[in-house]
């Protein structure tokens, strides 16, 4: 093996030894490995703890950065954006150092603590299947190499070593969700209930979820097709799927629709389907399904979109290109219900009004210049910068 491979420690015990484990690993391999620190600011001691989690992989010969988050939480879940956030940053800065491939210290005690609490939301395949051990998170693959190894045998590699590590206090602190499943986890132990099981329990639905994964990949070739960068669905073909089958596809097409990496939550999506199904409209994270005589489209929500402007040019709402004509004094954003009105031909491409309202037009100050995709292209074009292929290639991966 060659390359580079980034390592995320924060000074605690599971990315400590991960980062022992992979200098052992990698000694007098043609590997040259880079490890990152994510100071969230979060806590008065988080910047000592980042610096001296540099000085430990300085020990080792690891070149070390740490990376601030500058923008710092909003409102709502504190541990959520503080995750969102490090994968941000991490990614970031592996593709600045031509880092392909970075590895995190999730644990077995991590995998048992994800399925408790996707559990206490009624979680289905998918969720119960915890984290997987590779993704791709911006271009950027993550492995997860320590899923099986529990949280103890970690702190008895680091102790018969004598290699220290920091303590979080947050780790202690009940008002976290985490650390609550992390109680919970004592007290299930005597059933049998343990870390180990629990993640072999993950690594089982894990298998459960490739194979239903496969089943809706067949069933979208059959019934699905992308067009003005929304998902269509044959409806009557859709009524037929079994309801994990029909629900998984929707989950994945609104994911794919809306580029986020979290699927919604299962009650609106719950609702989702009933709409599908039923012949009515939903809205669900950023997007909207709505049905017509024959078909169900799977579109990005006008709201979601009113705020997005960009230049010709460059990619507009992260899904799409628009060029051509003349640039001067143009901005592109949504089409819009107003800019819809204006578009007398609009009804020629079969394409429902509400899914036109939210693909790229191009104004000059408060006047529509050109909407491509609604008939009204006056030479200029706009592409989605993702295919159907595509989408059909997002069912398989993960």
């Amino acid at each position: 093996m060659t390359g580079r491979l980034g390592i995320a420690i924060s000074g605690g015990s599971d990315s400590m030894a991960l980062m022992h484990l992979m200098q052992e690993a990698f000694e007098g391999e043609p590997v040259e490995l880079y490890a990152a620190t994510v100071d969230h600011g979060l806590r008065p001691e988080a910047a000592a703890e980042a610096e001296w989690a540099g000085r430990a992989a300085a020990a080792l010969g690891i070149s070390h950065e740490v990376i601030r988050w500058e923008d710092g939480p909003g409102k709502g879940n504190l541990q959520g954006q503080a995750r969102d956030a490090r994968y941000h940053l991490l990614s970031g800065w592996a593709r600045r150092n031509n880092i392909s491939t970075l590895c995190v210290a999730h644990t077995a005690d991590d995998q048992a603590e994800t399925l408790l609490m996707r559990m206490a939301r009624a979680a289905g395949v998918s969720g119960l299947s915890g984290m997987p051990p590779r993704r791709v998170h911006n271009g950027v693959t993550l492995l997860r190499p320590l899923l099986e190894v529990t949280r103890s045998e970690l702190r008895q590699y680091l102790q018969e070593r004598g290699i220290e590590w920091c303590e979080d206090p947050s780790n202690c602190d009940l008002r976290f969700e985490r650390v609550r499943a992390r109680r919970a986890l004592e007290e299930l132990a005597p059933l049998g209930l343990t870390p180990t099981v629990l993640s072999r329990v993950a690594g089982n639905m894990n298998k459960a979820r490739e194979a239903l994964d496969w089943y809706v990949f067949l069933a979208a070739r059959d019934l699905a097709h992308v067009q003005a960068g929304a998902v269509v669905l044959c409806q009557r073909k859709f009524r037929t799927l079994p309801s994990e089958t029909g629900y998984r596809l929707l989950v994945k097409a609104i994911q794919w629709v809306a580029g986020t990496p979290y699927p919604p939550r299962r009650v609106p999506m719950e609702i989702a389907v009933l709409a599908a199904r039923g012949g009515g409209a939903a809205t669900v994270s950023g997007c909207h399904l709505l049905t017509t005589s024959k078909q169900i489209w799977i579109c990005r929500e006008a709201k979601a979109v009113e705020g997005a402007i960009s230049l010709p040019g460059q990619v507009w709402d992260s899904r799409w290109k628009v060029f051509g004509g003349d640039a001067k004094g143009c901005v592109v954003r949504a089409l819009g219900r107003d800019g819809l009105r204006k578009c007398p031909d609009w009804r020629a491409a079969g394409i429902p009004g509400t899914v036109l309202e939210a693909t790229p037009a191009v104004w000059q100050g408060a006047e529509l210049a050109a909407a491509p995709t609604a008939g009204l292209a006056n030479g200029w074009s706009a592409e989605p910068v993702a295919n159907e292929e595509e989408f059909f290639a997002s069912l398989l991966s993960h």
